[in-house]
């Protein structure tokens, strides 16, 4: 095994476990790129990334350029001196001069088998299109939308109640158990091209998207509510009030069963079953119709 000189790139919780793999391996990791600090919270004050506060407590060397398009930014980078780049929802586009610096060029750990979702939302896409299975690969990265070649993959199954935070947790582990099996000989894996012909694409998620439709399937909706937890978090207008929906169950038909409001759709019954008001903390429908009685 060479010691390598790793740059890690990575901003939110995912990218978390992945970089402790690193700290945890024989190699060097020469340099933490991560997203600048973002405006955050009600007092609107600015948050530093799970990523760079794993750093600072590593006492790891932390650059956070607005872009790496920027000429002075690749050559920051590149003084580095990095043998490899590991990249983990860092949430920038590392262009080709980048891309080309690394002598074992860099690595993305995407949440999805590629080449089914390719892009920014493959955990809360799969979901929502039903998949039964997901997982982890990691790719070399290619001028493109995560259109490299494979190296590794590992299948994560999706539970009948997989929320997007759930569904998250479990393969951001992933991520980080796969590069601590594969970062040692990570050069010498073979790659494997993808198939174009079966890539689907995991647009960004709009918070317009989580207005629900009765008009569309139980079944569909309820994987949405499930997909958008916990954001943009589904809603739909109730009793005269939009409502944020947590939590919902598809069923074939309404029963009088008190535990829920149940919701008739083009296709079977919406049963709600956790909501949220404005500016309160979300409770159950048994309390939120307790509420509306008195």
């Amino acid at each position: 095994m060479n010691k390598k000189r790793i740059i890690f790139a990575g901003t939110p919780e995912f990218a978390v476990p992945s970089l402790v793999a690193l700290l945890n391996s024989k190699h060097s990791i020469c340099g933490v790129y991560t997203q600048p600090d973002r405006k955050s919270g009600r007092g609107r004050k600015l948050q530093a990334s799970p990523i760079k506060l794993l750093a600072l407590e590593h006492g790891l060397d932390i650059y956070q350029p607005v872009s790496l398009k920027d000429i002075e930014a690749q050559a920051q980078l590149k003084a580095l001196k990095p043998d490899l780049i590991i990249v983990a929802a860092y949430g920038l586009i590392l262009p080709k001069a980048v891309l080309d610096i690394p002598r074992f060029g860099c690595i993305n750990v995407h949440a999805s088998l590629l080449p089914r979702w390719r892009g920014a939302a493959p955990i809360q896409r799969a979901i929502i299109a039903g998949d039964t299975t997901t997982g982890i690969t990691l790719m070399n990265m290619d001028v493109g939308l995560d259109v490299g070649a494979i190296l590794k993959k590992q299948s994560c199954e999706i539970l009948p109640d997989d929320t997007g935070q759930s569904l998250h947790d479990r393969l951001s582990e992933l991520g980080g158990q796969m590069l601590a099996s594969h970062i040692d000989e990570i050069e010498n894996l073979a790659a494997t091209p993808q198939d174009e012909a079966l890539a689907t694409y995991a647009n960004k998620l709009e918070k317009a998207e989580a207005e629900l439709d009765w008009n569309q399937d139980a079944m569909l909706l309820e994987r949405k509510v499930r997909a958008f937890n916990p954001y943009p978090i589904a809603q739909a207008k109730i009793f005269d009030q939009t409502l944020r929906i947590w939590e919902a169950k598809a069923l074939a038909e309404t029963s009088d069963q008190a535990d829920g409001i149940d919701i008739v759709t083009a296709k079977g019954v919406l049963r709600i079953l956790k909501v949220q008001k404005a500016g309160k903390k979300p409770m159950s429908v048994a309390d939120f119709l307790n509420g509306i009685k008195k």
